[in-house]
């Protein structure tokens, strides 16, 4: 399939204007030594937990955490600690996220459980450099990110975001499809917005509030660590209906709470009208957004269809 441009992405080292985790006081990962290079040193380093920070592609510092996961078994093939044929998820959070927050903290462990993972925070999240583009120059962001999934020694990698990273995975889906290096095996994307500059609910529109104001702004930085950039999108990205189109072969799995605050369930049902054959639609009943929303069981099959599609 040929790749989708939007204009300049270069290869990584590395608005969807949608709430993320809950604010919660950070819990630290595990700290090792972080992997500085490939071939055989990385497959032995892939069985312990890193954090570490990325480079993107237009210099943006991103925080990182690789955990190996608990996977053991038939999905070893006996080569080095058996990391190539472990499949690892790629968790792209939600808008004020970070790969510290609680929920993030809970999705990746749930995820362990099947499958290596890792978080980072997005550009003006956490403890990332940068400033928050709310969705545009993020795929750069999580093609890093993928990019060290594989440099560690796993061949299979699986986007998995939510709310404003499910609108990232959608479109790093199509615009890194036939690069293997920085694209994704497989798409999850949950509570993801189908088109931009969505105000159809009362949520959004304090959204946009935070977005496009300076004093939403300054509220985002000091109450909620997150730093947004100020401007409009020039040129603006791709959408991610549009971006549904263009992911296939690869396979996509949409997932949708009934009770979403933010976008309601005309945004999941064109995501997977858009997709056709290639998507699986899943509408939860009594789920709200995100991956506050999401809970344990839910978070397993997830992990089950990354591993399994």
């Amino acid at each position: 399939m040929t790749s989708v441009s939007e204009g300049p992405i270069g290869r990584s080292t590395v608005p969807s204007i949608t709430p993320g985790p809950s604010h919660a006081t950070p819990r630290t990962a595990p700290r090792t030594a972080p992997r500085t290079s490939g071939g055989a040193d990385a497959r032995t380093v892939a069985r312990a937990t890193l954090r570490t920070t990325l480079r993107t592609d237009d210099g943006v510092r991103i925080e990182a955490v690789y955990e190996p996961g608990s996977v053991d078994g038939p999905s070893f093939d006996g080569t080095a600690d058996g990391t190539a044929d472990v499949t690892a998820i790629v968790l792209a959070h939600g808008f004020t996220g970070s790969v510290d927050r609680p929920a993030v903290r809970r999705a990746a462990e749930v995820f362990a459980g099947r499958a290596a993972v890792v978080t980072f925070s997005f550009r003006g999240h956490g403890g990332s450099g940068g400033r928050s583009t709310v969705g545009d120059r993020e795929v750069r962001d999580l093609a890093a990110a993928v990019a060290w999934a594989r440099s560690l020694g796993h061949r299979r990698v699986v986007t998995v975001g939510f709310s404003m990273g499910g609108s990232v995975v959608l479109r790093h889906g199509a615009l890194y499809a036939g690069r293997p290096a920085e694209g994704a095996d497989a798409v999850v994307a949950v509570s993801a917005p189908a088109r931009w500059f969505y105000r159809g609910t009362a949520p959004m529109r304090r959204v946009h509030w935070l977005v496009t104001r300076p004093a939403g702004r300054l509220a985002g930085r000091y109450g909620l660590r997150t730093r947004i950039a100020r401007g409009p999108w020039d040129p603006v990205p791709m959408p991610p209906v549009e971006a549904a189109r263009r992911i296939a072969p690869a396979p996509l799995l949409i997932v949708h709470g009934d009770r979403d605050a933010y976008f309601p369930l005309d945004h999941p049902r064109s995501l997977a009208e858009a997709a056709g054959e290639g998507a699986e639609l899943w509408l939860e009943p009594g789920m709200g957004h995100a991956e506050n929303a999401a809970d344990e069981a839910l978070l397993t099959r997830i992990a089950h269809w990354a591993v399994t599609a």
